[in-house]
């Protein structure tokens, strides 16, 4: 168990664990006894067979979330648990953005995907499907400037992360 208490009370948290049945269902169960909620979880296979990593943003208060976190750590299938915090780790996520796109306006979206080095996945008669990885404010921040356009929908992976140099995730 290891942490990295944020001032902000925005938190990311590693959870290594034995791929198995009711993990998930186990994990989010500690958040909610204790009253936290999740803002965004992913769940993916982990390079070794037999396991998967979850990555948990929230927030909260971070004497809470200590609580949380050596209780996960207890659990069964728990492997490994950590809190990241930004300067430690490479946090990324993923944003689709479906485009109100008339043709008049085209070209000054495509300015904008341009300036958030984004880019183009799919171009329909009117409207544009744009794809853009980087933190969270850098999406928030295209959101803004994309929503004068009328954004149809829109979909965000959550957060991903990766621990910098050789410390584990």
């Amino acid at each position: 168990m290891e942490g990295a208490n944020g001032s902000n009370g925005k938190h990311t948290i590693s959870v290594f664990v034995h791929d198995r049945p009711g993990v998930l269902s186990r994990v989010a169960q500690v958040f909610a006894r204790r009253g936290y909620n999740i803002d965004s979880l992913v769940v993916s296979p982990a390079h070794d067979a037999g396991f998967s990593r979850m990555t948990i943003a929230c927030k909260g208060d971070p004497g809470v979330l200590d609580q949380i976190i050596r209780q996960l750590d207890k659990l069964v299938d728990v492997v490994r648990v950590a809190e990241h915090g930004d300067e430690e780790a490479v946090v990324r996520e993923l944003g689709l953005f479906k485009i109100k796109a008339e043709v008049d306006h085209r070209t000054e979206i495509l300015q904008i995907v341009d300036v958030f080095r984004a880019k183009t996945v799919d171009i329909g008669d009117d409207s544009l499907i744009i794809e853009a990885t980087g933190d969270t404010e850098k999406l928030d921040a295209m959101e803004r400037m994309l929503a004068k356009f009328s954004i149809i929908e829109m979909i965000r992976s959550g957060k991903l992360i990766i621990a910098r140099g050789k410390e584990l995730t």
